[in-house]
């Protein structure tokens, strides 16, 4: 089952707060980015979160599931949808947890 527009438009308002926050389509589904760092997934009208230090200190009885079979596991932060601040919290210490994104090479062309 697809992720609805809707519920990917409410994640993302929601979490406006914590700044650079962008949502971007992946194999049917969609990557949460904050500041061009992979911070969740949404997944079947989910959003699962990286399971960080940082993260997981702020989300300590969140629950735990792979957002799609074979992925490792990611904290389920759909609780945090109707408590803005604390989302924006976990959002940003995941993103503080997580190393720098490699820079991508330049395509080559066939020229």
């Amino acid at each position: 089952m697809a992720t609805a527009k809707d519920t990917v438009a409410h994640i993302l308002e929601t979490a406006a707060a914590a700044g650079g926050v962008r949502a971007r389509a992946m194999f049917g589904e969609y990557a949460l980015y904050c500041d061009d760092k992979v911070v969740a997934l949404i997944c079947d009208d989910t959003l699962f979160l990286k399971d960080t230090p940082g993260a997981r200190a702020l989300m300590s009885d969140a629950e735990t599931a792979p957002p799609c079979p074979g992925a490792k596991p990611h904290l389920v932060a759909d609780a945090l949808l109707d408590d803005p601040e604390r989302l924006v919290a976990a959002i940003r210490a995941a993103w503080a947890d997580l190393p720098v994104p490699k820079p991508r090479k330049p395509r080559k062309t066939g020229r």
